[in-house]
């Protein structure tokens, strides 16, 4: 009976032997088709490398391989993306603080009166009137919109040169008028003889 067992052991050593060697030998007839790593290696049409062979009669597809450099590439676009999309959102025109127009800058201009005797008094004989229209007379009837005093403080938001021509007290004349605007909300015009500027005002639009 015990060479019975051994009998038996050494079969089963003698078939797995050759089971072996027949697997070996099947293993070493399996051939590498030529050019098969090339074509693994070469992207397809899609970006994907893939290569068929035929393996034992079985058709073998290759899986797609990212390249390391491919993925390099990737990384680097995914990042200029982002520093690009950051870059437009801080600096591109439309994210410019858009504020809206403020009032057109003025410049200070004070009253003066020719007479000497009504630089004090702050009466009506003494007033001095804002014209509502620089090209009709100074004096015309409904041509006023305020009035204002000798030191008083207007300011100006432009001139036109072509006025009506005023004469003062002393005989100064002048065609220039400048639309003005008092500290109580008064907005007129005032003949250039009732003030002595020596600022330069932005004229009119439109003359």
């Amino acid at each position: 009976m015990g060479a019975g067992r051994r009998d038996g052991a050494g079969g089963q050593d003698e078939v797995e032997t050759l089971l072996r060697a027949r697997l070996r030998a099947a293993d070493e007839a399996i051939g590498t088709p030529g050019g098969l790593w090339e074509r693994i290696r070469e992207p397809t049409a899609d970006g994907r490398a893939a290569g068929r062979a035929s393996r034992g009669g079985a058709t073998v597809v290759g899986l797609p391989r990212r390249r390391p450099y491919a993925v390099a590439l990737a990384v680097a676009a995914a990042v200029a993306a982002v520093v690009l999309g950051v870059w437009w959102v801080l600096l591109r025109p439309g994210a410019v603080d858009v504020r809206p127009a403020g009032p057109p800058p003025t410049v200070p201009l004070t009253v003066y009166n020719s007479e000497t005797a009504c630089r004090a008094p702050h009466t009506l004989e003494c007033a001095l009137r804002l014209a509502r229209d620089p090209h009709r007379a100074y004096a015309a009837r409904g041509n006023t919109v305020g009035r204002v005093w000798h030191g008083e403080v207007v300011t100006a938001r432009c001139v036109v040169p072509d006025g009506q021509l005023v004469r003062d007290e002393q005989g100064v004349t002048s065609t220039r008028w400048y639309l003005v605007r008092t500290g109580q909300g008064a907005e007129g015009w005032l003949p250039g003889v009732r003030t002595r500027n020596t600022r330069e005002v932005p004229e009119c639009p439109g003359g």
